[in-house]
């Protein structure tokens, strides 16, 4: 990471509840303008990780450094609303602040849900839904945009659009993300480094390195592997207009 401002830095995290280990001698850093994403099986620790790194958990030992005044939006995993209380995207996107009402619309353009303005929560598809978290985590201008599980009860081709509208938000924002995904294809097309977690970590490094690394093998499988191919040939590729992509023949 070397030239790069660290916004984020663990060091050493171990993190006790009880007598149950939820991590150990977890390190990570994280500058401006780059995107890791953490994955892992269930029960790996990885939102614990986030909330750890957030501050919203103390750890039993180890260091967490965030840059002095960073400004952080969070994504959250699911959001539970009343399928019978009237509140429309408008409104509940208000509910951040009064000074920052004037965002709004810019924000839903930005994610591409300008359509939802006036939509209630209840009506929205899941893509139109990550869409709305996606503006909302977008409100106070992050330095670091945190996304827990981002592509969560979308179709295929929607977490595609998804993945590749997040990578244009760092493209353009130039700010740090931090993403978990237990997705192991269509994800690693879209970050610039993995941490494989298992309550300590197993492998870290680009996407390439960590497919190929034993640790990941022996949690994922190799049957994780050739899939991956189709994803990753180009990062700037426009899978929309490729044949052969939407058929699945690029061998990488």
């Amino acid at each position: 990471m070397s030239g790069t401002e660290s916004l984020l830095e663990l060091k050493n995290i171990d993190l006790m509840i009880g007598r149950k280990q939820l991590l150990e001698q977890v390190s990570l850093q994280l500058g401006r303008g780059e995107i890791l994403t953490i994955i892992g099986p269930n029960g790996a620790g990885k939102t614990t990780l986030v909330r750890v790194a957030l501050g919203l958990l103390s750890p039993t030992a180890g260091q967490v450094r965030r840059q002095p005044g960073i400004s952080i939006g969070y994504m959250p995993q699911r959001l539970h609303i009343d399928p019978t209380f009237p509140l429309s995207v408008k409104r509940f996107l208000a509910m951040t602040g009064r000074q920052q009402r004037d965002k709004i619309q810019p924000l839903l353009v930005e994610v591409g849900a300008s359509r939802v303005l006036d939509s209630p929560l209840r009506n929205l598809s899941g893509g139109e839904m990550q869409r709305v978290l996606l503006a909302r985590a977008l409100m106070r201008d992050p330095d670091l945009l945190v996304l827990d599980e981002p592509v969560q009860g979308v179709d295929v081709h929607g977490q595609t659009e998804l993945y590749q509208l997040i990578t244009n938000i760092r493209d353009r924002r130039h700010c740090a993300i931090l993403m978990i995904s237990h997705d192991l294809h269509l994800v690693m097309a879209a970050t610039d480094r993995v941490l494989c977690l298992n309550r300590h970590i197993c492998c870290s490094g680009s996407p390439e390195t960590v497919t190929s690394h034993p640790a990941y093998l022996e949690l994922f499988g190799p049957q994780a592997v050739p899939q991956l191919a189709i994803y990753t040939h180009d990062k700037n590729h426009q899978h929309d207009a490729c044949a052969d992509c939407r058929e699945g023949r690029h061998a990488g």
